[in-house]
C-alpha cells in the first residue's frame, strides 16, 4: 500500500495545526507508510478508541492489565529469574515498586538496563509489551533488566513520574552489588513517555552529580510539552500516538502548565539548554509519528553540544511500530540497530 497514511481520528489534510501563538506551523501531507505497516496500522486503530482523551485514561490503563506479561513470560523457561522489590521512593513518597530480571546462562555481575516505561504518562506499567524488547536484548547480550513502576498522571503530576524514575535508578547503583549487578554499567531506556522519562533522569543524574550512566536508549521519546513542530502538526490526527493525543498527555502530567515556561527540562527534557556531559544516546523514531521532530531536534543539540547520539529515523514507521508489527523488515532493522548499540556501548 505504497503512499498510504493512516488516520487516527479524521483525515490529516496536509493544512497544518496552529502552535500555542496561533501561528500556522507549516507542514504538508504526512509521509507515506511502509507497506508493511499501513494495513496492520488500520487494523489497530479500528479496535483502539482515541485520539487520547482524560475520559479514555481508563481504557488506556485497562487495555495495559490485559496485556501484561506474566511471570513465566518474564522468565522465559529459566532464561531470566524473577524479583519483585519494594525500594524507598524520592523524599515523602510511598514505596517504588521494581521488577527485576537476572540473566541466569552467565555469572554476574551483569551490566543493567533500567527501563522507564511509555503509556502518555497516564498508563502502562513495568510489565507491558515494550519489556519484551528489553528482554529479547537482555538475552542476547545477558544483561539484567531493572523495570521501574512509577506513579501515573492525573493522579501523580509533575514531577512524581521523573522523580520516581530517579529515585529507583539512585536505589539500584547503590544495591547494585548485592542483586548481582553491574552498578556502573546501566543503560536506562524508555519507549514514548518512557523515553522522555529516560532523558530527564539522564539530565538529573548529571546536574545532581546521580549514578553515572554508562548510556540512555530512547526509542521514539515525548521530549517537548510545546508540542509546536511540524511533525506534530502533520500528524495531529495520524497513527498510534498522533499530536492531539500528545497534547493530552502532557496536559494531563502538567495542567495548565504545559505550553508555559513553568515546566522543568528534568520533565520535558526538550526544553533543556544544556545537553553538554550527557551519557551517550540511541535514538530512534518513525517518520510517520508525531514526535518525529523534536527526536532529530534533540540528536542535533547533543551533537551541537560535543556529545555522542546515534539517530535512526525509521522511513514510513509509525509510533511503536516494532512492537504491533515486530516481523515487518523495518521492525527488525529497528530492533536489531538497538542490540547493536548496546553491543557496541558494552565493549567499549
Amino acid at each position: 500500500m505504497t503512499g498510504a497514511y493512516v488516520t487516527g481520528a479524521g483525515r490529516s489534510d496536509g493544512d497544518g495545526e496552529r502552535s500555542e501563538g496561533g501561528e500556522a506551523v507549516p507542514a504538508g501531507p504526512p509521509p507515506p507508510l511502509d507497506r508493511e505497516l499501513a494495513e496492520p496500522l488500520r487494523a489497530i486503530l479500528a479496535g483502539l478508541p482515541g485520539p487520547l482523551t482524560l475520559e479514555l485514561v481508563a481504557d488506556r490503563r485497562a487495555r495495559t492489565a490485559a496485556g501484561s506479561l506474566s511471570d513465566d513470560a518474564i522468565r522465559r523457561g529459566g532464561a531470566f529469574e524473577l524479583e519483585e522489590r519494594v525500594v524507598p521512593g524520592a523524599a515523602g513518597s510511598p514505596g517504588l515498586p521494581l521488577l527485576i530480571c537476572r540473566p541466569t546462562a552467565t555469572p554476574g555481575p551483569h551490566p543493567v538496563i533500567y527501563n522507564t516505561h511509555g503509556g502518555g504518562m497516564v498508563a502502562g506499567g513495568p510489565r507491558t509489551a515494550e519489556l519484551s524488547g528489553e528482554l529479547d536484548r537482555a538475552q542476547e547480550l545477558q544483561l539484567a533488566v531493572v523495570a521501574v513502576d512509577y506513579r501515573l498522571a492525573p493522579e501523580h503530576p509533575d514531577p512524581a513520574p521523573v522523580e520516581d524514575c530517579y529515585a529507583g535508578l539512585r536505589w539500584v547503583a547503590a544495591h547494585a552489588a548485592g542483586l548481582g549487578l553491574d552498578g556502573e554499567r546501566i543503560v536506562i531506556s524508555g519507549n514514548s513517555a518512557g523515553g522522555c522519562l529516560a532523558a530527564g533522569v539522564s539530565l538529573l543524574a548529571r546536574d545532581r552529580g546521580g549514578p553515572r550512566l554508562l548510556g540512555q536508549m530512547l526509542q521514539c521519546p515525548m521530549l517537548d510539552d510545546r508540542c509546536e513542530t511540524p511533525s506534530m502538526a502533520q500528524m495531529a490526527r495520524v497513527g498510534m500516538w498522533d499530536g492531539l493525543s500528545n497534547r493530552a498527555g502532557w496536559t494531563a502530567l502538567l495542567g495548565d502548565r504545559r505550553g508555559t515556561g513553568e515546566v522543568s527540562c528534568y520533565t520535558a527534557p526538550g526544553r533543556a539548554t544544556d545537553l553538554a556531559g550527557l551519557p551517550p544516546a540511541f535514538i530512534d523514531v518513525g517518520s510517520v509519528e508525531a514526535l518525529r521532530d523534536e527526536a532529530i531536534a534533540f540528536a542535533t543539540r547533543i551533537w551541537q553540544a560535543g556529545g555522542e547520539a546515534e539517530l535512526h529515523v525509521w522511513s514510513g514507521a509509525f509510533h511503536s511500530f516494532d512492537e504491533w508489527v515486530p516481523q515487518a523488515v523495518v521492525s527488525r532493522g529497528a530492533q536489531r540497530a538497538r542490540a547493536d548499540w548496546l553491543r557496541r556501548l558494552l565493549h567499549r
